[in-house]
């Protein structure tokens, strides 16, 4: 299996290999929906909600879950010939990282936008650890205590 190949690599990721295996097959189809990177840390949740108000929709985040719920009203006062635009009640759920925020959301010509940006804290952004560079006392003290 594909997660198999990559356990000799990550070390530490049972929890998330599980919560993977668990959400992938579970992904409803109803309604279509895009994943956008923007840049190195903001992404953008397309979600196509035609026939939804503003006020049919619901997004909440809880314990890095982000959850989008659509209930729209009865439409059987209405008289379709045909109804071939879907509106039926749905829920989505994204599992979120834990530095990703939701910025914002809105509904732009039928289509649901919803804004995340992961905010890395500055003590998990890449450095660089020069080598050999003005040995401090720390270092020669740390160093004659592990011989």
């Amino acid at each position: 299996m594909f997660a198999k190949d990559f356990e000799k690599y990550f070390i530490g990721f049972d929890a998330l290999r599980k919560q993977l295996e668990e959400t992938i097959p579970t992904i409803p189809g109803y309604p279509p929906y895009n994943l956008k990177k923007i840049d190195d840390n903001k992404y953008v949740i397309e979600m196509a909600v035609a026939g939804f108000a503003k006020t049919d929709i619901e997004i909440e985040t809880a314990n890095n879950v982000l959850r989008i719920t659509g209930k729209t009203t009865d439409d059987a006062e209405n008289n379709y010939l045909f109804k071939g635009v879907a509106a039926r009640p749905f829920t989505r759920e994204y599992k979120l990282a834990d530095t990703v925020e939701v910025k914002n959301a809105d509904i732009i010509n039928g289509m649901l936008k919803i804004f995340l940006e992961n905010m890395i804290p500055e003590h998990k952004k890449p450095k660089k650890i020069p080598v050999g560079e003005q040995e401090t006392k720390t270092d020669k003290q740390f160093l004659a205590e592990s011989e």
